[in-house]
């Protein structure tokens, strides 16, 4: 095994550390503060080419693979979790489940702008009643002709309000349940389709998510992805493959970002006369921390390799990856809080901002608890994730 990273993935990481630094982090905590999503600095993204490294150059990605997206988006993280969402709006829950799945029409159409950020997309698929559950969807889309009409909504959605474009999944046969979920590209400013807020977030503040409403809207049926009812089950769980991975990129960046505040704050805080990294109990805590997020990203690039080595259905290393970084992310944020102590609960501090970043990551893309349960049913033989 090699554990250097291709020169190309160093060179595209630091462009991705310094434009964090230099353009993201002077007004993340006004940001944050004010709600304000920032579409420029999303932009400005897709035109370094950060959202095409596991897109092909004919579509107007650069090829370089996950773990170069992975890395990428664990720089941004260490910043914004707000921003590093963007990761999947514009390439794995949309450009690169169009490359997966669409047609040729719909790849040449849709991907070189997503990932260009001419457009911006998001995912529909959570609904009151259909989190984990994804079966449980009840948005509709009936054909009539050369359309499709489509009912129902969606929430807790990623991009709600600013999306001009969307890959939403409904029924085109609820009586065979999994088998009759489809996969829609749809135009999100054409007529019925209208966006509401979700409750304020407890993080990511400066990433708008809401509800979407579709009320008799017509979708062309050359938008059906890949042009076949019935493919919406593996859509979706491929796409929940590519986007864990983000996830977990996000946990890991959110860790190490973390981790360097506590360093730097226990090397400066004194009490008894010395600085307080000096003090047994600080070491054990960040060296838990350290080791804990160092085993995280092994288990991260590893997914990551394997899907650039061709293996695009390794759920389970995948999901444990997702689970055990995000979980990781969750500690991590307790440690360099109890570290920090008053001043962690400050936002004099940025770890009171990246600690209700990370604990965001145990809930999105599949719970820890989904998680937990794809794993363990495969060690028991009820339920192969690698299918």
């Amino acid at each position: 095994m090699d554990f250097e990273l291709p020169e190309e993935i160093v060179s595209i990481q630091d462009m991705a550390r310094r434009f964090a630094q230099n353009e993201i982090l002077p007004t993340v905590g006004e940001d944050e503060e004010n709600h304000r999503f920032r579409r420029d600095i999303i932009e400005k993204m897709g035109n370094l080419g950060f959202f095409g490294c596991p897109i092909p150059e004919e579509y107007g990605g650069s090829n370089l693979g996950f773990l170069a997206h992975t890395v990428v988006a664990e720089e941004i993280s260490k910043v914004s979790g707000s921003i590093r969402a963007s990761f999947n709006m514009q390439t794995m829950g949309t450009a690169r489940e169009i490359f997966q799945f669409g047609t040729d029409e719909q790849k040449r159409k849709y991907i070189p702008r997503l990932i260009s950020c001419e457009l911006l997309g998001c995912i529909g698929i959570t609904e009151a009643n259909a989190g984990s559950d994804v079966s449980a969807i009840k948005t509709k889309a009936v054909r009539h002709g050369d359309k499709y009409v489509l009912n129902g909504s969606k929430n807790w959605i990623t991009y709600a309000q600013v999306a001009d474009v969307g890959i939403v999944y409904a029924y085109t046969d609820p009586k065979v349940k999994y088998k009759g979920l489809s996969a829609f590209i749809v135009d999100m400013h054409c007529q019925g389709v209208s966006a509401g807020p979700t409750a304020t977030k407890m993080g990511w503040k400066a990433c708008p998510t809401g509800e979407l409403f579709f009320d008799d809207v017509e979708v062309p049926s050359e938008n059906l992805l890949g042009g076949v009812e019935g493919k919406g089950f593996e859509c979706v769980m491929s796409g929940l493959n590519n986007t864990r991975l983000t996830a977990a990129a996000g946990a890991l960046g959110v860790s190490q970002a973390l981790i360097e505040e506590a360093v730097k704050y226990a090397q400066a805080r004194e009490q008894f006369g010395k600085a307080i990294g000096n003090f047994q109990m600080v070491q054990d805590e960040l060296a838990r921390m350290i080791v804990e997020t160092e085993a995280a990203r092994l288990m991260v690039y590893k997914s990551a390799v394997q899907k650039d080595g061709g293996n695009l259905k390794n759920h389970l290393e995948t999901v444990m990856g997702k689970y055990f970084s995000c979980d990781v992310a969750s500690r991590v944020a307790d440690g360099a809080l109890r570290i920090l102590g008053a001043y962690g609960y400050s936002s004099e501090y940025p770890v009171e901002r990246l600690f209700r970043d990370a604990k965001l990551y145990q809930i999105l893309e599949g719970s820890a608890n989904i998680g937990k349960m794809i794993i363990a049913t495969d060690a028991l033989g009820y339920r192969k994730a690698n299918r």
